[in-house]
């Protein structure tokens, strides 16, 4: 069997409940892949891999399948408190090359601010392979004009999700999910 997934797709959810593990699954659910058993795996994104909606993806994956994921996952019961986790992406401009993801999470970062730091560590995955030099303290501006001037790294993106935690346990994903 060729383990080398042809397709992928990003989803996150966020779940509630008064235990971590439920509140974990319904975060799943929630990401429309809790009927799989999922195997989390490092970072690449195989060459030629087709990124799918998520639609399309979760229509795809059949009940008890064995799953390869790359996933980002935090949880808290502390009231008030801000959850995000985010999958990050950077895709070479050579699509017979292959791809980085990344998983971040943190408590008390937006959207916005863990979206732009996952696809800045895939970036910067992707760029060091590839051999494009660039200050890694340099702001996303900064950088993005080095990737685009290299002509290496034609796109980055991210699937984030956060949550603000009120009264029970609280778990945020963010996932980028192969299909073989």
């Amino acid at each position: 069997m060729d383990f080398v997934p042809k397709k992928m797709f990003f989803t996150n959810g966020v779940g509630t409940h008064k235990t971590e593990l439920r509140s974990f699954e319904l975060a799943l659910r929630d990401a429309g892949v809790e009927k799989c058993n999922l195997v989390h795996v490092s970072s690449i994104l195989p060459p030629q891999c087709k990124i799918i909606s998520r639609k399309e993806g979760v229509g795809l994956l059949k009940p008890g399948a064995i799953t390869f994921c790359v996933m980002a996952r935090i949880a808290s019961d502390e009231p008030h408190r801000l959850l995000s986790a985010s999958v990050g992406c950077a895709i070479p401009t050579d699509r017979k090359s292959y791809g980085y993801l990344s998983e971040h999470h943190a408590y008390g970062q937006t959207d916005k601010f863990a979206g732009d730091f996952a696809e800045d560590l895939a970036a910067a995955m992707l760029a060091s392979t590839l051999g494009v030099e660039f200050d890694e303290n340099a702001s996303w501006d900064e950088k993005k004009e080095v990737f685009k001037i290299s002509n290496r790294i034609v796109k980055t993106r991210n699937t984030t999700q956060s949550a603000i935690v009120k009264n029970s346990y609280t778990t945020v994903v963010a996932a980028a999910i192969f299909l073989l």
